[in-house]
């Protein structure tokens, strides 16, 4: 029986040194890569989003129906697929990119089918009355959009583009597959030496838990900010007060 004990107190020993050690080995290509990888790929992609989105509501005849022929064809293939074509395949038509640049372009393209459609549903949601009122007040087509129709898009949008933006984090782990080393690649590497990939994949996955949970922190801050708050009662009787006096004063100067 002491032999048990002593054999299970050498276990948890040894794999609490690996652990502690593993540690900083694995954050810092999450600090220098999946981090990085994750916000060049959401902006890239939140901009090509926004360009498709822009397109199918305008409804430019051509670009309309190339616009969906995109976002079906990113939406309906893996994103391995995607990221395997652009790293492995494009090379046949002499086309090469390092695995950190061709993770970049495969998360951005495949990001931007998804949000494109997340932004395109929340311009529709903008009542139509919105942009006839801009209209007929003079704006054109471009400053109705700037400041009419997006920004209230954006508060519309916003929840579940940065809930894509959580997704992509996570995601981030496939460009192993294509050569990136990133914190999965170098779990897997510190598995192989140690023979300890359950608590080596455990570690790692505590790293994207906490990463995610911060976001997700993050976005239930922003999103508390961007609510429309009910006026103070008190406050919007003295409004309401101090209008009333106004136009007291104005039928008096009459």
């Amino acid at each position: 029986m002491d032999n048990i004990f002593l054999h299970f107190g050498d276990r948890f020993i040894r794999i609490v040194r690996i652990l502690i050690e593993s540690f900083p080995k694995l954050l810092v290509p999450c600090l220098k890569i999946t981090i990085t990888l994750t916000l060049f790929s959401f902006f890239f992609g939140l901009i090509l989003a926004l360009i498709i989105a822009l397109v199918q509501v305008a409804d430019i005849k051509g670009l309309k129906q190339f616009a969906r022929f995109y976002v079906w064809i990113f939406r309906g293939t893996p994103l391995m697929l995607q990221l395997f074509i652009i790293f492995y395949g494009l090379p046949s038509f002499g086309i090469f990119f390092n695995g950190y640049v061709a993770a970049i372009i495969a998360f951005s393209l495949n990001l931007a089918a998804y949000n494109s459609e997340i932004i395109r549903s929340a311009i529709q949601a903008v009542p139509v009355g919105q942009s006839e009122a801009g209209y007929m007040v003079g704006l054109n087509y471009f400053q109705v959009m700037t400041r009419i129709v997006l920004p209230q898009a954006a508060r519309i949008a916003f929840p579940p583009l940065f809930s894509s933006l959580i997704g992509l984090t996570k995601d981030t782990s496939l460009a192993s597959s294509i050569t990136v080393i990133e914190m999965m690649s170098v779990a897997k590497r510190i598995a192989a030496v140690y023979y300890e990939p359950f608590w080596m994949y455990m570690e790692a996955g505590f790293i994207y838990l906490m990463i995610c949970t911060i976001l997700t922190k993050m976005q239930t801050a922003f999103e508390k900010s961007m609510e429309w708050k009910q006026p103070d009662e008190a406050v919007l009787v003295k409004e309401v007060t101090e209008k009333q006096d106004l136009e007291r004063e104005d039928r008096g100067l009459r």
